[in-house]
């Protein structure tokens, strides 16, 4: 047997360590708007697309040898993913914390749902919109309220500057436009 697989030291007294005891799960904000598309997803996966998938699991398996049919096989596959799915979103929703951000309309501070618009100090401009970790579209500026720049602009109000550490470098960040809209 190899080395790697044998245990060295044989001492009796040695007790595995208990594992550190986890923290309470991070918070999952969520805006409405997302909760709202979360709800919708976990619904048509219960009421359209599991019952689908049932019926054909269904009548492949009336149809005889089930281990060359591709029908039933794929249809097994397909049932585990829509299951495993439908755990997931049931877990998120759960937990999910909706904050609107309609309540700080008007505000000029940058919180949860704002959308910022900002420019750089290498002379680019973005604009992003702070949402959960479920809702993030980096190719829409939908980016996750714990994402470096999120943490950056959290608490910092329009005309503010402040400074975005990145692998190349710190990178400064001018607060230009704060908003928050209504569409989640």
């Amino acid at each position: 047997m190899n080395k790697a697989f044998v245990r060295e030291d044989t001492d009796d007294d040695d007790e595995l360590e208990p594992p550190e005891p986890a923290g309470p799960p991070p918070r999952n904000y969520i805006t409405p708007g997302g909760h709202a598309r979360m709800k919708a997803e976990l619904l048509h996966l219960l009421d359209v697309d599991r019952p689908e998938v049932v019926r054909i699991v269904s009548w492949a398996a009336s149809n005889g040898d089930r281990s060359e049919n591709g029908d039933y096989l794929y249809g097994k596959k397909r049932l585990r993913e829509i299951d495993r799915r439908i755990r997931f979103l049931t877990r998120r929703l759960d937990r999910a914390e909706v904050v609107d951000p309609m309540q700080q309309a008007g505000n000029d501070q940058v919180f949860f749902g704002a959308t910022v618009h900002y420019l750089q100090s290498d002379g680019v401009e973005r604009t992003v919109t702070i949402v959960g970790i479920d809702e993030v579209d980096p190719l829409h500026g939908r980016i996750s309220w714990i994402s470096p720049v999120a943490k950056a602009l959290i608490k910092a109000r329009e005309g503010d500057t402040v400074t975005l550490m990145t692998p190349a470098g710190r990178l400064g960040l001018d607060i230009l436009d704060v908003r928050y809209d209504p569409a989640g």
